[in-house]
């Protein structure tokens, strides 16, 4: 049940429904200093107090124009002149502090759903803070080393320079090359990671992982592995060239092995 009455406090009470939290400074509470999900649940937890402060100030400021109207509205026309001066300056400041607190609740809609994605992110980051040595081998993950990938990856690294990097703000995970950008073909870091696990690439663990990332080398399995990538290639297209050449010298030592062709495309002979 949400602890705060939407009338009387609107942005504690908004916090509240999104986030399920007493106050909403308990967004920041036992967060790291200047972790991001620290400074935003400050922005939310800031917002929604000027939004609260707001609302009572225009609150107070709307209810002392009502109590000014009251006579007028009764009949009693003395002192309408006083009345009607005191409220040709309450009615611009009810204005101003709408408008103040309208801006205070945008910004407050604004920085909850900064906090909410941060959330998400960090949900989806956690799996890959785990230490890539530690993956389970019978995760479903084939598809990292799926096509071209894992050639694509081993020549990488074999380049040079290839590093591997998890940031320390988002933790989520990327690869650069010797020039410090990100490799050109792409190469995935889920593929790294089945790679080391699969012992072809070797990562420096002595190395940080923010800054200056762990550098990528080949083990003597990933060299074999290279090797046999880039040979297998070749191997296929000259299995299916001997295969059409056989094809080719049965049909012309038999005829009924060729293909048989459409009359509709048969050359047609000249009369």
């Amino acid at each position: 049940m949400n602890p705060h009455d939407a009338a009387k406090r609107p942005g504690a009470h908004l916090v509240a429904e999104e986030f399920g939290v007493e106050s909403p400074w308990a967004l920041s509470n036992n967060r790291p200093l200047r972790d991001p999900t620290d400074v935003v649940g400050r922005m939310v937890a800031e917002a929604a107090r000027d939004v609260d402060e707001l609302h009572g100030e225009v609150t107070r400021a709307a209810r002392s124009a009502i109590g000014l109207l009251e006579p007028v509205g009764r009949g009693e026309l003395s002192g309408t002149r006083v009345s009607y001066a005191l409220l040709r300056t309450a009615v611009p400041q009810i204005g101003r502090l709408v408008a103040l607190q309208d801006a205070a609740h945008e910004r407050l809609t604004h920085s909850i759903s900064a906090y909410r994605n941060l959330l998400s992110e960090s949900d989806a980051a956690q799996p890959s803070k785990a230490s890539v040595h530690g993956r389970n081998k019978e995760q479903d993950d084939d598809w990292a080393i799926s096509g071209d990938c894992q050639l694509g990856a081993l020549e990488a690294v074999e380049a040079g320079g290839l590093r591997f990097h998890q940031s320390g703000v988002y933790g989520y995970i990327y690869l650069s090359d010797g020039r410090g950008q990100r490799p050109n073909p792409e190469v995935r870091p889920e593929t790294v990671q089945r790679l080391v696990t699969d012992g072809l690439l070797d990562q420096d663990t002595s190395e940080g992982l923010y800054r200056p990332g762990q550098l990528l080398s080949l083990t003597p399995q990933g060299e074999a592995a290279l090797r046999e990538a880039r040979t297998a290639t070749p191997r296929i297209s000259a299995a299916l060239s001997r295969s059409n050449t056989a094809t080719i010298s049965r049909a012309a030592a038999d005829p009924s092995v060729a293909p048989a062709t459409s009359s509709a495309t048969k050359p047609s002979r000249s009369r």
